[in-house]
């Protein structure tokens, strides 16, 4: 953020003074010109010289009058305020900026935009709301109006809206934009969920297929359309919905584990369970996998055979999950002064495992235990996974 600050900082400086060569050389020559401008100028570049970058901005802005040609360099400066949390500042330039009778149509909506980011900051949303319909409304600017739906569906986002934010974004903009069809078909999913929860399937089903149909890899309508299933006993059907997932997203497999399980196990099918499991582990030998297979082997066939697998796939690839599962499976099994070596093994590594977080966002880094499909941090949907590796799966 420093360098970011430093850089815009310049960039506005280099503007201001680009400006104020221009404004002389356009001027007839003077014998006394005024020099409250041009002292201003270098003050604030001393500032900024002195890394006072607070100050050189305050300067600067209080130098720079607002006119067609520095219009840019404002809203560059209310803009650089906002990222720094400063929306409140932002606003007040931003707000300054409207009120000039000077501005053109296209700059005033430029101004309306930067605005309306500043409102959702600041959580004003009644007020962003009211300034996007209104540019969706009248202007004519397709870039402008593009990042207007764009904002208006994040605030219906932050208010829980799902079908409103759903239905500001257009088709074209869904076809141009992958990141916003992922979004997209989670805005479905949570409508499908609250369906699902007013005892409404036939629609929650309807909102999954339509999430899958603008984003094929969205494994979470394929986990919720599996749980629709089961709601009606239709284990079979929940199986085959949740076998796509590895296909989707094979680091999603932990994901679909415990529902696989108990739909067997409604079925009777603990051999089926063992099989389907062999087969996911091999293409996809994750810890979870391994344990969850391991421990169906133990019911079925017995512990040893159980200790046999995971030392193994332990073999084929190290997993500190794994490990511990095996320590408690010798534990189980052996007999003597040895138990006690191993319940002090298990007992590290029981506590470096309870330490390490499950699921990371590729975004921002968040780490937790809890899978979220939209990270709490940077508020991107689908970004958190489970963590993968030695520590991990």
């Amino acid at each position: 953020m420093p360098d970011a600050l430093l850089l815009t900082t310049l960039l506005a400086a280099i503007a201001i003074g680009w400006w104020l060569g221009r404004r002389e050389r356009s001027k007839p020559i003077d014998p006394a010109p005024p020099q409250g401008l041009a002292r201003d100028y270098f003050v604030g570049l001393n500032y900024l010289l002195n890394d006072q970058q607070d100050r050189a901005i305050e300067t600067f802005v209080g130098a720079l009058e607002v006119n067609s040609e520095t219009i840019d360099t404002h809203i560059t400066l209310g803009n650089l305020f906002r990222s720094r949390g400063e929306a409140d500042r932002a606003m007040k330039i931003h707000q300054n900026l409207l009120a000039r009778p000077s501005l053109t149509g296209t700059q005033s909506e430029r101004v309306q935009l930067e605005l309306a980011r500043d409102f959702l900051s600041l959580g004003l949303l009644d007020r962003a709301e009211r300034l996007l319909k209104g540019l969706l409304r009248d202007s004519q600017d397709a870039e402008l109006t593009r990042s207007a739906r764009r904002l208006l569906a994040d605030l219906f986002e932050r208010q829980g809206e799902w079908s409103e934010a759903f239905a500001v974004v257009t088709p074209q903009l869904l076809r141009e934009d992958q990141e916003l069809r992922r979004t997209a078909a989670h805005w479905l999913c949570q409508q499908a969920e609250e369906e699902r929860g007013n005892a409404s399937p036939v629609l929650a089903r309807r909102h999954l297929k339509q999430a899958l149909s603008i984003d094929s890899q969205c494994v979470r309508a394929n986990l919720q359309l599996a749980a629709l299933e089961h709601d009606t006993g239709h284990y079979r059907q929940e199986i085959t919905l949740l076998s796509r997932i590895p296909e989707q997203d094979p680091a999603f497999t932990p994901s679909l584990l415990t529902p696989l399980a108990n739909a067997y196990r409604l079925l009777d099918d603990e051999d089926g369970l063992i099989e389907h499991l062999q087969r996911l582990l091999e293409k996809t030998p994750y810890t979870s996998v391994i344990i969850l297979l391991a421990e169906t082997i133990r019911h079925r066939r017995g512990i040893e055979a159980a200790i046999d697998l995971v030392s193994l796939q332990l073999n084929r690839e190290t997993s500190l999950g794994a490990l511990d599962y095996l320590i408690d499976l010798y534990r189980q099994h052996g007999r003597g002064t040895a138990l006690e070596q191993l319940a002090l093994l298990q007992q590290h590594t029981t506590t470096l495992l309870a330490k390490l977080p499950r699921h990371r966002c590729r975004r921002c880094g968040f780490s937790g235990d809890q899978l979220h499909w939209q990270c709490p941090r940077c508020r991107h949907w689908g970004s958190i996974r489970p963590i993968t590796g030695i520590e991990g799966e």
